[in-house]
């Protein structure tokens, strides 16, 4: 299992959050997936916001949160926005 850390964009804080909901390995947010993963985060820290969804997506993707192509951005924003 290859640990979240080793990740992109994931520092020990999210990867604590992480596996305090049973997310423990790369291959394991991998398929849950970050929307899957983010609802769960959400559920348990209310105040994690949409830059933690991007960030989760670019672990995924091996790519910086910031460098997302603007379609996945505004496919995570909707769906950030309709958990409101």
């Amino acid at each position: 299992m290859t640990e979240l850390s080793s990740m992109k964009n994931i520092g020990k804080e999210i990867e604590r959050k992480l596996n305090i909901i049973d997310i423990c390995s790369a291959e394991e947010l991998i398929k849950i997936g970050s929307k899957e993963a983010f609802l769960q985060l959400k559920m348990q820290f209310p105040n994690i916001c949409l830059v933690h969804l991007y960030t989760l997506q670019g672990a995924i993707d091996d790519i910086e949160y910031n460098q997302l192509p603007d379609e996945v951005k505004q496919d995570l924003k909707s769906f950030s926005d309709e958990l409101k």
